[in-house]
C-alpha cells in the first residue's frame, strides 16, 4: 500500500525564522571570512617587517610589469619625454660623480680594486662558512631533540 507523500504548509511565522537563520548563516560566514582575512594581513605585513628589502623590490618589479602591460598614449608620451630625459641625464652625472668621489676615496685610502675584491671574497668565504656551520648545528640539534 502506498501512502500519499506528505506536503507541508509553511505557517506565516516560519518565513521570519528562516530568514533569521539564513541571515546567521550569512553573517557567521562574512565575519570567519573578515577574520581569516585579517590574519593574512597580519602574516604580510610580518613578512614585510621581516624583509622590507623584498617587499620593494617586489612592489618595483610589480610595478615595472604592469607599467610594461599598460600601453601608454601618444600624449602620455609627449608629455613625460622631457621629463624622462632630464631624470636620465640627473642620474648619469649622480652615477659619475659617485663613481669620481668613491674611486677618489679608495685611492686616498690605499686601496685597489683588486684589494678590495679579495676583502669581499673573503667575507663572502666567512659567511658562507659560518652559515654552513650553523645549518649543521641546527641538524645536529634537531636529531637530538628527535630521539629523546
Amino acid at each position: 500500500m502506498s501512502k500519499a507523500p506528505k506536503t507541508t504548509t509553511s505557517k506565516p511565522d516560519d518565513a521570519p525564522e528562516a530568514r533569521n537563520d539564513a541571515y546567521g548563516k550569512v553573517s557567521d560566514r562574512v565575519a570567519a571570512a573578515y577574520a581569516a582575512a585579517r590574519e593574512k594581513t597580519g602574516q604580510a605585513g610580518e613578512k614585510i617587517e621581516a624583509n622590507p628589502l623584498a617587499a620593494l623590490l617586489g612592489g618595483i618589479a610589480i610595478g615595472a610589469i604592469a607599467g610594461a602591460l599598460i600601453p601608454r598614449l601618444a600624449k602620455e608620451k609627449e608629455l613625460l619625454a622631457p621629463l624622462g630625459d632630464k631624470i636620465g641625464e640627473a642620474a648619469r652625472a649622480a652615477l659619475d660623480a659617485g663613481k669620481t668621489a668613491g674611486t677618489g676615496a679608495l685611492e686616498e685610502a690605499g686601496l685597489s680594486s683588486d684589494q678590495i675584491r679579495q676583502q669581499v671574497s673573503k667575507l663572502v668565504e666567512q659567511a658562507l662558512k659560518a652559515a654552513s656551520e650553523a645549518g649543521t648545528a641546527a641538524v645536529a640539534a634537531a636529531r637530538e631533540s628527535a630521539t629523546r
